[in-house]
């Protein structure tokens, strides 16, 4: 059954009643959290052994090397019967010693070994891999994964929110190796404690968890479970008897040097640093002095149907760390710190650390605004405290200094937790800048998240200058709004007949002006099937009326269909139509992923967009290609093209990387034509860089 929530006018009974049905689920959730704060909850625990010399990262593990672990079993699944044993045979080893903590897997398997993913940073999810989930500072709260698949590809990243918010595009250097064996196939990990912070000293637990991904079976499993969210810290189990030092290596640095020829443009050259200095296992600073992105990849063009900015990924290294505090994520929370807002900076500094339940996160930077001749100063801090065991409260500020004039924001937060399935956030946010009314934001959503299962109710209301405020260092994309949003999720398993898995989405929303007059209504249903023959198939509708220099009424119709999409090789395409905007649409979609041989992959990518009528020429064709060959794990070559014919756009770049300190110590040859930003023409002509980093 669906919920439809229909917002009402102000003042009106409907609108009333807003706070009571919160108050009930206030009260339902306090419930809940009672009854469950006082059951002690058990959790395995692995000792964790220190060795005095380290094992060789090779994929094998050597029974000498590793004699003195012991290994822990029995893994519990989380897909796709989640609670049950999993179907094959996993054991996991620790062992560390002051600068590094190692582990390994032996993975039983009787059937081939699925793994294509030669990508660092790719979803080696989608391959036989495993996992280590480490919550280092033991907050029950965050911590961090570290990934390899049976080809010894690596993955990483940073968990936040207790597994509700995870950062991919965060990076250490760490050392992984797999190996085929009788039984199967084996993994090791060096992780250097220098890449993390940790809580050092004797007799230190830590959370850890160790999972696996079995692709032929669709199974993901892990050693603490059952749990309600793949990232969920909080039912990690214990590594104990840890004996850590203070980090050994308090200091990092990282220059680079950069040489650039381009047509009619005559040769320069560029160098700058970052550097990194730990205060204390779990309190570093960092600052960088003229920070080089040209290399980094180019945004992908896509295809946006509304009349609202889209948030693009931040791929710039020194935002990179510690934006899981920082990038505050809509819709869960107004985001007062939109980091892609500060074009390419001249110095920069930031400081991020831990001790006991706070958190705290500052960060400023200079900057030239687009268009602008004199430079800007964008600054951000957040304080968190952790409370009520996985809940935190938080306060907030984001200010840009420009031409003597300060615009931003300050906001408060709060991310609470009843139980291990209800959580609500709230936030308040009062802006400041050229105008002073209308100025001020909040909302409240009370959630329900399982492993199966999600409800959501959200209230907000923004006001009428919150944008023209906050902008320039956030990102609202629309503000003079009250808005009530609904969202169901239901997934079921099925594993019968023809059928793997339904999945049903639905989910409603419309806002008001402040004045009142009704400004967007939407509904919008999906319902997702996975067959057991790998095909999927994907059908939504959603009704829209909003509300600009007057009513449009837009509709689609959506169904795309797919073959293998849980594994890289996989093809999909799909045929979207409706009315937009008092147009006509037709959107065809297609892509996918080919192993070429062990070592290349490609992926190709394809966006039609037909719209009858056509007034601004936005009809386009957008074709995107991707390949990476792999020489070795540090040694590769990758390809990027995109096309978009609406603004004769054709963007082509290739860079060579070694990789002779992974991952910052680098050698980089690149070349490049018709870079720019989102949606935006080029002038670049042929353009060939060479870089080179190093670290100390």
């Amino acid at each position: 059954m669906t919920c439809i929530l229909v917002p009402a006018m102000a003042g009106s009974s409907a609108s009333r009643r807003i706070p009571l049905v919160c108050g009930w689920f206030l009260t339902f959730a306090s419930t809940a959290w009672a009854q469950s704060a006082g059951v002690a909850t058990s959790s395995p625990a692995i000792a964790a052994v220190k060795v005095m010399k380290p094992p060789v990262i090779d994929g094998g593990i050597g029974e000498d090397e590793w004699r003195a672990a012991t290994p822990v079993a029995g893994f519990i699944q989380y897909e796709p019967q989640r609670g049950e044993r999993s179907q094959v045979q996993t054991e996991a080893l620790v062992l560390y010693d002051a600068a590094h903590l190692y582990v390994a897997f032996r993975a039983w398997d009787a059937e081939p070994i699925t793994a294509q993913l030669t990508q660092r940073d790719a979803d080696l999810l989608h391959d036989d891999a495993v996992v280590v989930v480490l919550d280092s500072t033991s907050d029950r709260r965050s911590g961090y994964y570290f990934i390899t698949n049976a080809l010894g590809t690596q993955a990483d990243g940073r968990i936040s929110d207790d597994g509700r918010t995870s950062e991919a595009t965060w990076d250490a250097p760490w050392q992984s190796a797999a190996a085929r064996t009788e039984y199967g196939w084996s993994a090791e990990f060096s992780i250097p404690l220098s890449s993390i912070r940790y809580a050092a000293g004797d007799r230190q637990t830590w959370g850890i968890n160790f999972g696996r991904s079995r692709r032929r079976s669709l199974e993901l499993s892990f050693w603490s479970g059952p749990l309600d969210n793949q990232w969920r810290v909080s039912q990690a189990g214990r590594l104990t008897q840890l004996n850590v030092p203070a980090p050994v290596d308090r200091v990092q640095v990282v220059p680079y040097a950069l040489t650039r020829a381009q047509d009619h443009v005559s040769p320069d050259w560029e160098a700058g640093i970052d550097a990194r200095y730990a205060i204390t296992a779990t309190t570093a600073i960092y600052g960088t002095l003229y920070p080089d992105f040209a290399t980094v990849e180019a945004d992908q063009e896509q295809i946006n149907l509304t009349r609202f900015e889209l948030t693009l990924p931040e791929k710039r290294q020194f935002f990179l760390e510690g934006q899981e505090q920082f990038n505050q994520r809509a819709p869960q929370r107004y985001p007062t710190f939109y980091s892609r807002r500060i074009a390419d900076i001249t110095t920069g500094g930031k400081l991020l650390g831990k001790q006991g339940p706070w958190t705290a996160s500052f960060i400023s930077a200079e900057s030239t605004p687009s268009g602008a001749k004199q430079s800007a100063n964008y600054s951000v801090g957040r304080v968190q405290r952790d409370i009520l065991g996985r809940s935190t409260v938080a306060v907030m500020a984001s200010n840009r200094r420009f031409d003597s004039a300060d615009q931003g924001a300050f906001s408060a937060d709060t991310n609470l937790f009843f139980g291990r399935t209800f959580n609500m956030t709230a936030q308040a946010v009062k802006t400041y800048g050229p105008f002073g009314h209308g100025t001020m934001a909040f909302l409240i959503r009370p959630a329900y998240d399982s492993s199966t299962g999600h409800f959501h109710v959200r209230y907000g209301d923004i006001g009428k200058r919150v944008a023209d405020n906050l902008n320039v260092i956030g990102q609202v994309v629309d503000d003079d709004r009250r808005e009530l949003d609904s969202h169901v999720t239901k997934i079921v398993w099925v594993r019968k007949g023809a059928f793997e898995q339904f999945r049903y989405d639905s989910n409603y929303n419309g806002y008001w002006s402040q004045a009142g007059a009704l400004r967007r209504w939407k509904g919008n249903q999906t319902m997702a099937v996975e067959f057991r023959n790998r095909m999927n198939t994907r059908f939504s509708w959603s009704e829209e009326m909003i509300e600009f220099e007057k009513p449009f009424r837009n509709r689609e119709v959506a169904l795309d269909v797919g073959y293998n999409t849980r594994e890289y090789q996989s093809v999909t395409t799909g045929l979207e139509f409706g009315r937009n905007f008092d147009s006509d649409y037709l959107l065809w979609t297609g892509s996918a992923r080919y192993k070429v041989t062990a070592a290349l992959s490609a992926e190709y990518s394809l966006e039609r967009l037909e719209l009858d009528p056509d007034p601004k020429g936005q009809s386009t064709w957008i074709h995107v290609i991707r390949a990476n060959q792999s020489f070795t794990k540090d040694l590769f070559l990758r390809l990027f093209f995109q096309t978009n014919s609406a603004i004769e756009r054709n963007n082509v770049q290739a860079v060579f990387v070694y990789r002779y300190l992974p991952p910052f110590g680098t050698f980089q040859v690149a070349y490049q034509r018709g870079t720019a930003g989102f949606g935006e023409r080029s002038t670049q002509g042929n353009t060939l860089f060479v870089k080179t980093t190093t670290v100390f």
